[in-house]
């Protein structure tokens, strides 16, 4: 008997479990598969709407009823409608009085409005508690149901106990509730979905730039200068030879410019003594995306592995091998060995390769999946002590496969250097200054200040 009464009360539901009802005001596409992702999470949920009459797109578990029998039903109502359409509620002021009103609203440009869309609602509602939520979230997402926890949704507003009410909406369906304050946030939170990859702009622009430059600059010296003064036509070197020859030259500046701003900031540091006052704009925006332009000289790395795997395919590299065989049957003579340029040979491909592994590394290890398991200690160890040692690799890398040109009269075509000279610059200095950097005379004031130490203290003790 009391087994039987235990197992009756272990299969009963848990009624404190059972969810709020939600109201959405909106039968949109996003109205629509929001109120699908709470129905499915076990929300009972009521639309709002002009017409009462129930529409196959709707889902079938929701009710449709008027706004105000809708509003009267639930706590928590979603605006699912844009801003140009708000006018509507104001009728229903009295019922919507002390209600929840959960803002998800966008804008078609950036502060589009002296105001947030949700700041707007709370002025033109003064009797609710605006809550701004799931703007970041799309129609498309939610239909179907590429939703994990990774997905931060931003929450703002005034009303403490209301953000909560909404953040565990955002719990429930599977997603991240991040905080970002008061409603005076909205107005962040309204232009995030209109930026486009903004901390990719920098990195993409200057990458596109390099590559214009460097192309014209090898289209000049390879192709023109060879077919004015020596009558041979290289234009077929447009498809692999250049390419190959700029993509690890952007390569090496991206990396190089990764580390750089970290360099700079030393010696601002050490040469205003203090770690307490802002670094210029345009450091601090080029520190924060430092990722993004390693990730883009991964990219032109990779693809100067594929070009060069390619290469014995293409058929001057197969008439250039045949030349010579041909020209040494020929001469009834066989060219020995070049020890020196075997060395060259197969130390810049090992160089190469281990620069390569390295970083694949890095860039593994600025995934966020990856990032997020280790230790802050692991990951500045990969990323700074591994990441000057891919810079040294890829650097000798490029110093013993270029550095013939250095001293050859005729490498200066047009008195202009080789590409692979030009790409030396950047690291070159780096490593230098990152050298000196290492110093103990140099190191240890840097430490203090980056301590607190201050060498001339705004405000003494």
């Amino acid at each position: 008997m009391n087994k039987n009464s235990s197992n009756i009360m272990a299969l009963a539901p848990h009624t404190s479990n059972k969810r709020e009802t939600v109201c959405i005001f909106g039968t949109g596409d996003f109205g629509r598969a929001l109120g699908h992702k709470m129905i499915q999470s076990g929300y009972p949920v009521v639309y709002g709407s002009r017409s009462t009459q129930i529409s196959n797109l709707i889902p079938k578990d929701a009710e449709v009823l008027s706004h105000a029998e809708a509003a009267q039903k639930a706590a928590i109502i979603i605006i699912a409608i844009q801003r140009q359409h708000y006018n509507f509620l104001t009728p229903l002021a009295e019922v919507l009085h002390g209600k929840v009103l959960v803002d998800i609203s966008n804008n078609l440009k950036l502060n589009q409005y002296p105001e947030s869309n949700a700041e707007y609602l709370a002025q033109l509602l003064p009797g609710t508690k605006v809550v701004k939520a799931f703007n970041t979230v799309s129609a498309w997402a939610l239909q179907s149901g590429t939703l994990d926890a990774s997905r931060q949704v931003f929450v703002c507003g005034d009303d403490v106990e209301a953000k909560q009410m909404v953040m565990n909406i955002v719990r429930a369906l599977g997603l991240t509730p991040l905080d970002k304050g008061s409603l005076l946030a909205a107005q962040e939170i309204e232009n995030y979905p209109l930026q486009l990859f903004p901390m990719w702009k920098f990195p993409i622009f200057l990458s596109l730039g390099l590559t214009t430059f460097f192309f014209f600059y090898c289209l000049a010296l390879d192709i023109i200068y060879t077919y004015i003064y020596e009558h041979r036509n290289f234009s077929f070197f447009i498809a692999i030879t250049i390419p190959n020859r700029i993509c690890p030259v952007i390569a090496l500046i991206l990396l190089a410019l990764v580390y750089l701003p970290g360099v700079l900031a030393a010696i601002i540091q050490l040469y205003r003594g203090t770690k307490y006052r802002r670094f210029p704009d345009w450091l601090d925006k080029w520190m924060l995306c430092r990722k993004q332009l390693g990730l883009i000289a991964l990219a032109f790395a990779s693809l100067h592995v594929l070009y060069t795997l390619v290469s014995p395919l293409r058929a001057f590299v197969s008439w250039r091998t045949g030349k010579g065989i041909i020209s040494q049957a020929l001469n009834n003579k066989t060219e020995p060995l070049n020890n020196t340029n075997a060395w060259l040979s197969d130390s810049y491909l090992a160089l190469g390769i281990l620069g390569y592994f390295l970083f694949v590394l890095l860039g593994i290890t600025s995934l966020p999946s990856v990032s997020n398991n280790v230790n802050w200690r692991e990951f500045r160890f990969v990323q700074s002590k591994l990441g000057y040692l891919a810079l040294i690799l890829c650097t000798a890398h490029t110093l013993v496969y270029g550095g013939k040109w250095f001293l050859s009269p005729s490498a200066y075509k047009w008195y202009l250097p080789n590409i692979y000279m030009l790409s030396l610059v950047v690291p070159c200095v780096v490593l230098v200054v990152k050298f000196v950097l290492i110093f103990p005379c140099v190191d240890k004031p840097l430490t203090q200040i980056r301590q607190g130490w201050e060498r001339n203290p705004k405000y003494s003790e």
